[in-house]
Parts: structure tokens; C-alpha cells; sequence
């Protein structure tokens, strides 16, 4: 996967915004105005990107790909996981945690912000 191919998938998955907040070197999707993933513009080895994850499953998912998947940087570490795309997992894996990401952020929405979400 590259920084095309996320970006891409970020935008398919619904009615998402992107952004640059943090400055031009940063991107930032969101969904009804909060973040579920940033990555890096100015990254020229391999892709890097940060999502939120469940806090137990981000302890699991760190521990089995211990080369692919750490505490978010810059972020609560608890909660956000950034995630090397180093072909340990792949592009339908990482996928996955960006679905994973865009779920959690979509579910804590107020259930007005989500209904004019899901109208469109």
C-alpha cells in the first residue's frame, strides 16, 4: 500500500473529509469532523500512518506485529496506533484497521451527527 492507495481507501469508505490542520506536511481524514487517521506527506521510505483502536485489541495487535504495528506517535497511546505498512500485514489487513479506526470514531458521534452522516 502506498500513501495513493490510502488515501483512496479513506475516501471510499463514506463520507469523509481530509484535511491539513497540523500544517501541509500532514494529513488528516475525518468523519463528522473528528479524526480517525493522519499520515505523514513528507515520509519518502515506507508508509506510516496513525489510527484509533480499541485499547485491547491495539495492546494485541502490538504484540503480534511487533514490527508493524506500535503506540501512536504524538498521540494518546492508549487509544491510537500507528501502523508501518512494511507488507507484515497486508494491503486488505491494513485496511481492516482503518475500517477499525473510521468504526469507532463513527460509533462515538452524537446519534444526530450519525443520522445526517448516514442521510448524506
Amino acid at each position: 500500500m502506498n500513501i495513493e492507495d490510502l488515501r483512496d481507501y479513506c475516501l471510499s469508505i463514506g463520507p469523509v473529509t481530509e484535511e491539513t490542520p497540523f500544517g501541509p506536511d500532514t494529513l488528516v481524514f475525518k468523519v463528522g469532523g473528528k479524526i480517525f487517521l493522519l499520515v505523514g506527506l513528507d515520509q519518502v521510505d515506507m508508509l506510516r500512518f496513525n489510527v484509533k483502536c480499541d485499547p485491547e485489541k491495539a495492546v494485541e495487535l502490538r504484540e503480534r506485529y511487533d514490527q508493524t504495528v506500535f503506540p501512536g506517535y504524538h498521540m494518546n497511546k492508549k487509544h491510537w496506533n500507528t501502523v508501518v505498512a512494511n507488507r507484515e500485514l497486508n494491503d486488505r489487513a491494513l485496511e481492516e484497521l482503518v475500517l477499525h479506526s473510521y468504526s469507532l470514531i463513527f460509533e462515538s458521534l452524537p446519534t444526530k451527527v450519525k443520522q445526517e452522516i448516514q442521510a448524506g
